[in-house]
């Protein structure tokens, strides 16, 4: 299989003069784990859960933007990398989102929750 079949393709996105609060709100409107930021049509970051709840804790969250706590520049697969090679990734990585994309333009998002899918699916037939 590859990420292509698998990810989410309703994205999340902001830029990066964005509150910090209004994106942690809107990730949880939608009960998800990560937000896009773009720049124009590309990506320049990524916003994780993990990375609002550094602000919380380090006091950071009230009139602060996305750009203080994104991480940069994020690594990325393409639609055809398999499975296992994004799974491989976000292992080394430490990461359990990894956005997707066709060239350099972001379609889709993939997470853990996602692999995880798959590997239960399987199981289960």
């Amino acid at each position: 299989m590859r990420v292509g079949e698998v990810m989410m393709r309703n994205l999340l996105t902001t830029d990066s003069t964005a509150p910090l609060q209004t994106a942690a709100e809107r990730m949880c409107e939608r009960g998800i784990g990560a937000i896009l930021v773009l720049s124009g049509e590309t990506i320049a970051g990524i916003l994780t859960e993990r990375d609002v709840l550094r602000a919380v804790a380090q006091g950071g969250v009230e009139g602060t933007s996305v750009a203080a706590w994104m991480t940069r520049d994020p690594e990325t697969v393409q639609t055809d990398t398999s499975l296992g090679d994004a799974a491989g990734l976000m292992v080394r990585g430490g990461y359990r989102h990894l956005p997707v994309v066709d060239g350099t333009r972001p379609v889709g998002i993939v997470s853990i929750r996602d692999l995880m899918r798959v590997v239960v699916e399987d199981e289960e037939s």
